[in-house]
């Protein structure tokens, strides 16, 4: 594209000059040589053409805003680049699934509202019986112990006095039985004819004896027995019931804390589950809506998302179509109102973003239509570059007339980010830079050459502006 450079009123050697000047140094610069160089102001211009993007000014992602539920099926799709009207449905899922998921959601809900309660109730049961069942234990511990105790020292020793004296009482009994049949057969005995009656008497008292002997025996077992066995059986006994009721009780009454701490405990996750269980019902609740994505306004569908300048279609959109199962809380498709403002994006490398001022010179043409020029307007530029290095840059663009434009639509920039008509250019080839600084050699006015310290300016494809060091006319040798 051509663009128009104001020049003043010069003589025509001068423009002669200016017209030769940068074709000798390009000349040199090509050649890889830098010949001797007369100092005379030139036209110096930073030029820098980019390719951008038509984008909409203003512009809604559309995607699953779901917080719950991921399964997402589509049943319905708008075609891409679609023009659609306030209410369209952009975006239908089938909601079998989620259905399904909510009622059983729900009825979850309400049986851990039942488990909750119920355990409300056992942890009150549970905080009144325990002090109850402590005294019991602390009551059961003393009475085994004072029963062990008393045993010890007073019931064993009465216990076997008591049968010390059954088995004298039996020996005394039998002993006394004897003696009356040794009376009854010593007085019987003087008769010289013993009768009927007499012998039955001595029968009767003989079986007495008899009965008194086993008595006697069946005594001296019982208190073997009770003596060698059943006291110590007891007092074993009492002694283990002593210990074990004092070991119950310090049982009960280390683990009673736990076991409320416990139910506590188990109240509370209960509790915490509930309120998951209606935290997600209302999240899948929430989400239920969301199964049909409507147009909030008149405008266009676009399948693919517009983030940081740019329109990509991405892995996501592929699933745009009947059947397609999307990604949740990502951008898959573009809302753009119908009145957006279309303007212009480029990324720009950090050399070309740093040399941009905040009005540049910039005119501009949509790719296939170079006859319809147009100027495009700084608006922003992003100081700091993005994740692969770029730096964004809007425009803002006087579109042609009947201009049709769409996103995405290629635009061709030609900027110019420096301009100055009357300045002093050299190659690069041309400085050195030695410890006083940039340095030239020029041509001294006995023959002899001379470095001279300048001021470098801006530096561009190659060319130094010198803004200072020089004058209009001195001849600059090769370094």
């Amino acid at each position: 594209m051509p663009e128009m450079v104001v020049i003043g009123r010069q003589s025509a050697m001068r423009r002669l000059i200016l017209f030769l000047l940068p074709i000798v140094l390009a000349h040199a610069l090509s050649a890889g040589e830098t010949s001797e160089i007369t100092v005379m102001p030139q036209p110096f211009t930073i030029r820098h053409e980019m390719t951008a993007s038509a984008m909409p000014a203003t512009h809604s992602p559309v995607r699953i805003d779901a917080k719950a539920w991921t399964e997402f099926e589509i049943t319905r799709i708008t075609p891409h680049a679609t023009r659609v009207a306030k209410g369209d449905v952009l975006m239908a899922f089938d909601p079998e699934k989620i259905d399904e998921k909510i009622e059983d959601t729900r009825r979850a809900t309400e049986s851990r509202k039942q488990e909750l309660a119920q355990a409300g109730h056992a942890l009150k049961h549970l905080r009144e019986t325990t002090p109850h069942k402590l005294d019991a234990l602390r009551h059961a511990a003393e009475v085994a112990a004072e029963e062990n105790a008393y045993f010890t020292t007073t019931r064993r020793k009465a216990e076997e006095e008591a049968a010390g004296q059954k088995l004298k009482r039996a020996k005394m009994f039998l002993e006394n039985q004897r003696e009356e049949l040794r009376q009854l057969e010593k007085m019987y005995a003087a008769d010289e004819l013993v009768e009927e009656t007499e012998e039955i008497i001595l029968q009767r008292q003989r079986d007495r004896v008899e009965a008194a002997e086993f008595e006697l025996r069946m005594e001296e077992l019982n208190h073997q027995r009770q003596n060698e066995v059943l006291l110590p059986r007891e007092a074993v006994k009492l002694a283990e019931g002593e210990r074990d009721a004092a070991s119950a009780y310090a049982k009960f009454n280390a683990e009673a804390p736990h076991a409320i701490a416990k139910a506590e405990h188990e109240l509370e996750s209960l509790r915490i589950i509930q309120e998951r269980d209606i935290a997600l019902l209302a999240k899948l609740e929430a989400d239920r809506t969301g199964f049909e994505i409507t147009a909030p306004a008149d405008g266009w569908f676009y399948h693919g998302a517009i983030e940081d300048g740019r329109w990509t279609l991405g892995e996501a959109a592929k699933t745009l179509i009947d059947g397609g199962k999307p990604p949740v809380r990502r951008a898959l498709a573009t809302f753009i109102p119908a009145d957006a403002v279309m303007e212009v994006i480029a990324d720009l490398d950090g050399d070309t973003a740093r040399r941009i001022p905040q009005d540049p010179q910039a005119t501009a043409w949509l790719e296939g239509r170079e006859e319809q020029a147009f100027n495009v307007k700084l608006k922003h530029l992003s100081a700091t570059p993005d994740a692969s290095g770029r730096h964004m840059a809007v425009f803002t663009a006087e579109w042609p007339d009947k201009a049709t434009v769409f996103p995405s639509s290629k635009v061709h920039i030609r900027l110019i980010s420096h301009h100055s008509p009357d300045a002093i250019v050299l190659p690069m080839e041309a400085l050195r830079f030695d410890p006083e600084g940039w340095t030239v050699a020029v041509k001294l006015d006995d023959g002899k050459t001379g470095r001279r310290v300048v001021q470098r300016g801006r530096v561009f494809d190659g060319k130094c502006e010198i803004t200072s060091g020089l004058e209009t006319g001195q001849v600059v040798v090769p370094p």
